[in-house]
């Protein structure tokens, strides 16, 4: 359809250029589509606060295509459409007595566009989201389809892809049997045992956030999601962190409303209820927010956190929330954990953009003796200059996208000053 309507992204932040927006309900019609098109983007779930999806002339999103979710008992492995979201996943997964190795903060995202740009969820032993990928199929630029499974001598380099290969309309994930899990929140636990002791809190449990805004001697909140029969060691429950576990259910943001986010207070139940941090039939706020996201290795993580908190005055004031999270090595070309064993700085600042991109620069200075390596979806100042040196398979990722791409059919502003520019 041409565009008649102003389209935007989740935050709101970004309006597409694109002249128009397509919605294919069948790989064939997306293959005509891919191929008439001149400059075309897919478009996802709009959780993205830059323009990494947006396009000056032909969008397509996957959400009319035929939803597809097919489990393998024999091969422990699920095919799954590009467009169907990790809520929909989890919840057919779930069903069927399997689960997948871990969710991000939101189940509302689709598949394909958390796969393509490293998204994460939390917990020190597991990788992102595109780490469970074991095959992609392809819609390339000329209208053909394209199938790579993991082992092929690019595969690694075809998952985390930054949309800027073809139209992702498949993929095959790892799935593990299905787990149960308890959710616990503590409330300001000490910023002093916390860094002393930061291997001995991310180990208890399967998944850990501490959620700040960087300022004081406290953490404002840290969130235990713990696989039940792990028998993992209990120091936090016995106080050598500080703080004290919530009685009511807690939202990330001070104030908001806790009935909105997963299930917490200890009640065991299903990972697809537990593992992200909010419920799928909840949206977790209007929207009006930014993110920016960086990761740094894990041997550098206290270093980095104490270079946040005494950034404190620059970024507090801007601050809704943000979080700290673990994430395992991985050997996905793009990928911001590729190679080593990292952790998440994320931060949700309050929607005030120029505000926030004027302090970019500040924070990423700050952050540089730690090799930070930002989220592709999110706002961030470095450019492909500097991003290039963080990235040892960057130029072979260049290399396989003009190769399946020589017009540069699917590059749009944002690759060529992230990627293509270096």
């Amino acid at each position: 359809m041409k565009l008649e309507t102003r389209e935007l992204n989740w935050a709101g932040n970004l309006e597409y250029r694109a002249s128009q927006l397509l919605y294919p309900t069948s790989v064939e019609q997306l293959q005509e589509q891919v191929r008439a098109a001149t400059k075309v983007r897919a478009l996802g779930s709009r959780h993205s606060f830059n323009g990494i999806a947006d396009t000056s002339e032909t969008l397509i999103s996957l959400s009319k295509m035929p939803e597809v979710i097919e489990i393998d008992a024999k091969a422990m492995s699920v095919r799954v459409s590009g467009g169907t979201t990790y809520g929909a996943l989890a919840d057919a997964l779930q069903q069927a007595g399997f689960a997948l190795h871990n969710l991000a903060s939101l189940p509302h995202i689709s598949v394909a566009g958390a796969v393509a740009t490293g998204t994460h969820g939390s917990g020190e032993a597991h990788g992102n989201l595109a780490t469970a990928v074991s095959a992609v199929e392809l819609v390339l630029a000329d209208g053909s389809q394209l199938s790579a499974k993991r082992g092929d001598p690019k595969f690694n380099g075809y998952v985390v892809s930054l949309g800027s290969l073809g139209v992702m309309t498949h993929l095959t994930l790892d799935i593990v049997p299905s787990f149960d899990v308890q959710q616990t929140v503590y409330e300001q636990l000490s910023w002093d045992k916390v860094l002393d002791n930061f291997a001995a809190l991310q180990a208890s449990a399967y998944s850990v956030s501490l959620f700040t805004d960087w300022s004081g001697e406290l953490v404002g909140q840290t969130w235990l999601k713990r696989r039940v029969g792990d028998g993992l060691v209990d120091d936090i429950d016995q106080g050598k962190f500080g703080g004290f576990p919530a009685t009511a259910a807690m939202h990330p943001l001070p104030g908001a409303d806790g009935a909105i986010c997963s299930e917490q207070l200890g009640a065991a139940g299903p990972w697809s209820d537990r593992l992200s941090h909010f419920r799928m039939d909840f949206m977790p706020s209007a929207g009006d927010e930014l993110q920016t996201e960086y990761l740094v290795p894990r041997e550098h993580a206290v270093a980095a956190m104490a270079a946040m908190r005494q950034l404190s005055p620059v970024l507090t004031p801007l601050l809704l929330v943000a979080e700290v999270r673990t994430i395992a090595a991985d050997d996905l070309w793009l990928s911001g954990n590729y190679g080593r064993d990292g952790i998440a700085l994320h931060f949700t600042w309050k929607p005030q953009q120029q505000a926030v991109e004027a302090i970019l620069p500040q924070v990423e200075s700050a952050l540089a003796p730690y090799a930070p390596r930002p989220h592709w979806g999110k706002l961030f100042a470095a450019t492909a200059g500097q991003l290039r040196g963080m990235y040892p398979k960057f130029n072979d990722f260049i290399a396989l996208a003009r190769r399946l791409d020589p017009d540069g059919k699917f590059r749009n502003e944002f690759l060529q000053r992230n990627i293509f520019g270096a």
